[in-house]
């Protein structure tokens, strides 16, 4: 019996596993063998170079800016997101009806197709738009794109309104699973309505915001399809993306082996991250009895 049911595990796991090891398993072993080569996409033959790529890459201007862009979305993207997220899933908690009519509605920016919603925002912030047009009158003329700080808090706040819906459905989820026995004790307690949301509502929310905070901070590790549409990965590297930089030398330069490399470097530097940002939210949860 123990037996059986090991197989039929292994079975229901199977397609899983089959996938994971295609897409996710040879591609990590190959992308390990390209970066210590010189392919250069195109040559079928090519030279092993060792670490070649790695040491290059570390004094690349370009890496260093994507290792710093990506913290500076961070800080734009992650407390933009989760207050807003925070903000629909409790206007949404508190309706009497129709919560997940209005769930939905929020969420359809996440299913909407990262090109098309660029190039709206990029045709709205063009120079003869009817913003900077109206703008020019009265003196204000701002290159919303080229220039550094606003090219990214553009690309942050698509990265937001395109998220929210999504992560108020987790914190909705979590608002929903909270007692209501809680709040009315105290309630009898005399705890005032922003008490109730510090001390009660937060701490106890934490499972959800924890989910929340880990799947907002690695999105900030891959963006690229707003960026690649919107600036291209400037003005002077001022929003150059880990993505964007591997896209730029593989398909641009034509460096597949150094863009391995650089795609190896992303990923330490995304894991340690991620374990940092983890460990802390843990801190966190365990001063509020959750860990």
């Amino acid at each position: 019996m123990k037996e059986n049911n090991n197989r039929l595990g292994w079975l229901f796991a199977s397609p899983y596993l089959i996938y994971s090891i295609v897409f996710f398993l040879i591609p990590l072993v190959w992308s390990f063998y390209l970066s210590i080569t010189n392919w250069d996409l195109i040559a079928p033959d090519y030279d092993i170079v060792g670490f070649g790529n790695f040491a290059k890459a570390l004094k690349s201007p370009g890496v260093h800016a994507a290792f710093w862009v990506t913290y500076k979305f961070m800080m734009i993207f992650v407390p933009l997101v989760v207050v807003m997220s925070l903000i629909v899933s409790i206007l949404v908690h508190s309706l009497p009806r129709f919560k997940s009519l209005f769930l939905i509605g929020f969420f359809l920016p996440y299913l909407s197709s990262g090109v098309v919603s660029s190039l709206i925002v990029k045709g709205f912030l063009s120079y003869n738009s009817p913003i900077n047009t109206a703008l020019r009158k009265i003196g204000i003329n701002i290159d919303w794109l080229g220039t550094s700080w606003s090219a990214l808090l553009i690309v942050g706040l698509i990265m937001a309104w395109k998220f929210t819906g999504y992560y108020a459905l987790i914190l909705t989820s979590g608002l929903e699973s909270i007692d209501h026995e809680v709040y009315e004790a105290a309630a009898i307690d005399g705890v005032t309505g922003r008490q109730r949301f510090w001390k009660i509502t937060l701490p106890l929310l934490y499972p959800a915001l924890y989910t929340t905070l880990i799947l907002a901070f690695g999105v900030t590790f891959g963006i690229f399809t707003e960026v690649y549409q919107l600036t291209g990965g400037g003005p002077k590297f001022a929003t150059n993306t880990w993505q964007m930089e591997i896209y730029s030398q593989a398909f641009k330069n034509l460096q597949a082996g150094y863009a391995s490399a650089i795609a190896l470097l992303a990923s330490v530097a995304t894991f340690i991250s991620i374990f940092i940002i983890r460990k802390l939210l843990e801190k966190w949860g365990a001063r509020n009895g959750w860990v």
